[in-house]
């Protein structure tokens, strides 16, 4: 079996923004696998991008997808109903085969934008779903894809391994090409600070070549990068907690943190307009909402 495929990014133009979210077209000896869908809002521009790469639908049997958040995994049911196996963290096959509950808690989070953000998440026939499990290697299109559980952002999360080349969904942070600004996104309810710093030693010690988040692309320099994130995520923690022991309430916290992290951009080079782009890829609401509750929960024993 050959370690060595062809990797693809598509970019699906989320929210009409480019390079903000990817779903990775790899081509092994035995044809393409998909890892992530995106949302099926999304959907009909990853078609596109497959036919400019030269593959219809129908060629696409197998598709893996790093953790159930909607921005990842939102079409799966989709793929899974044209018959292609889906592969997914066993915690999480359940909610694409019965997305109902899934959809519920999104629809407290966006309200009237679900639609326009998401699109449609049809359900998975259950055959058509394969739960896997840490340390698992799938065979498919003559590769070798070993599964590393790896928790934090969600408790239902993998990272794919391919050689030395790993796909990391959310679990190595937001890096958006030509910025050099890593970030994390840490919505609710399963920001895990402790259980994410042992997720990002693990991956340092695989002392990757060359890592790909979901958002956006190629990472060269991946223990760099990781490092950077364990950093990021660390000091924007505790200055959540201190906000919050502090008394301030969640939308003078939010305001703290956007200030902040503004700063930090801009003293990193980027424009007005970049600091939007990094909105669009990780709203920085939905990670004070996650880091708060993750420190309302430790205070709550």
């Amino acid at each position: 079996m050959s370690e060595k495929p062809k990797i693809h990014v598509l970019d699906l133009n989320f929210q009409g923004i480019a390079e903000v979210t990817a779903v990775y077209l790899i081509v092994g000896p035995d044809g393409p696998i998909l890892i992530e869908t995106g949302p099926g809002s999304t959907l009909n521009t990853l078609l596109s991008q497959l036919r400019r790469h030269g593959f219809a639908p129908e060629q696409i049997k197998h598709v893996l997808v790093t953790h159930i958040h909607l921005d990842h995994a939102g079409a799966a049911g989709w793929w899974a109903q044209q018959g292609a196996q889906i592969y997914v963290h066993s915690f999480g096959a359940r909610h694409l085969i019965a997305p109902e509950k899934l959809l519920a808690s999104a629809q407290r989070i966006y309200g009237d934008k679900m639609d326009s953000l998401w699109g449609e998440m049809v359900p998975a026939p259950a055959e058509k779903v394969t739960e896997v499990f840490d340390n698992d290697v799938l065979a498919v299109a003559g590769l070798k894809i070993t599964a590393l559980e790896t928790p934090g952002h969600a408790r239902h999360h993998h990272v794919f391994v391919i050689g030395d080349v790993a796909f990391t969904g959310d679990a190595a942070g937001v890096h958006l090409p030509g910025f050099g600004l890593p970030d994390i996104p840490t919505p609710p309810p399963e920001f895990d600070l402790e259980a994410w710093e042992s997720t990002l030693d693990r991956l340092l010690a695989h002392n990757f070549s060359a890592i790909y988040p979901t958002h956006f692309g190629l990472v060269a320099d991946a223990q760099a990068h990781l490092l950077a994130v364990k950093g990021v995520m660390q000091d924007t923690a505790v200055f959540i907690q201190t906000q919050m022991q502090a008394g301030l309430d969640r939308e003078a916290i939010l305001a703290a943190h956007e200030n902040r992290f503004a700063n930090r951009a801009r003293t990193a080079g980027l424009s007005e307009e970049a600091i939007v782009h990094y909105a669009a890829a990780n709203p920085l609401y939905m990670s004070v909402d996650g880091i708060m509750r993750y420190w309302q929960k430790r205070a709550q024993g």
